[in-house]
Formats: structure tokens, sequence, C-alpha cells
């Protein structure tokens, strides 16, 4: 099925841009999302009209994505979790709680914005990605800290 991108997906294409994707993904993705729309002749007129918003839409995006980097750049998160005597967690540190530990330094991010390649199940640092945009993404240090419950 081909559509017209109505915003920049990574591997996709850019804005205004024509995709051949699947019928499933166009159908129960990228069009209830807002994400793009089929590629008729009158989607295509319609486009042209409205090209210019959502270009300036884009735009404005980016450069919020670029000054929310630039604050993040060289962010320290850190957790503290119970722990065994040898380092292994009792549990494991998630994309949520790490989203949650951002939102307390005041970094406003989404749970799926946050890449990790698997849930941290060890005391240590550890580097992880967090994409503000699909061109922006920010390194994140993450320490993980034993708590220093003492019975």
């Amino acid at each position: 099925m081909q559509v017209i991108l109505l915003e920049k997906i990574g591997k996709l294409g850019g804005l205004g841009d024509l995709a051949n994707v699947k019928s499933g993904y166009a159908r129960n993705f990228l069009i209830p999302q807002g994400k793009a729309k089929p590629a008729t002749t009158a989607n295509l007129a319609e486009f042209e009209v409205i090209k210019a918003d959502l270009q300036a839409k884009e735009a404005l995006a980016l450069k919020d994505a670029q000054a929310k980097a630039e604050t993040m750049s060289g962010v320290v998160c850190t957790i503290t979790a119970n722990a065994g005597d040898e380092g292994k967690l009792f549990g494991s540190i998630g994309t949520a709680d790490i989203v949650a530990n951002l939102a307390a330094s005041g970094y406003d991010v989404e749970k799926r914005d946050v890449n990790m390649p698997e849930a941290i199940r060890h005391i240590g640092e550890y580097d992880i990605s967090v994409s503000l945009h699909t061109d922006i993404n920010v390194a994140v240090k993450v320490v993980v800290e034993a708590s220093e419950d003492e019975e």
C-alpha cells in the first residue's frame, strides 16, 4: 500500500515522501496515529495545501528536541535498589524506573523513548540512549547502587 508520510519516520522516509508499506501497518498504525494518509489523488492535492504547516510543525519539534538534548547532555541517573551481597538485584531496573528518575530530575521523557537492550539486573554503571526525535538521541548514564538498608 502506498502512503504519504505526514512526518518523518525513521527507516521509511521524511515528510511528504511516498512510501510503500504493508497494508496492515498502514491501516493499524500509520493512518490511525496521524503519521500517514493513503496516497490517493485527493489526498495528494490536500497534502500540497497543508505541506507548509506540517513543515513548520516538524521544524518546531526538531528545535524543541535540540534544546532538550542540550540540557540533557551529560545527565547521570542514579537509582538505588535492593541487591544481594554479590551485586545482583532483587528484581530489575526497567525503562519505567529510568523515566521516573528522570522526571524527578526535571527531564520529561516518554517510556517508549528510552532505548535499553535489556533490563538492568546488577549494580554498576550503564549507558543507555533516549530518543528525543527521530534524528536526536541523547546518551544517559545510569548508575545502579545497592540500598544501605541494614537490619
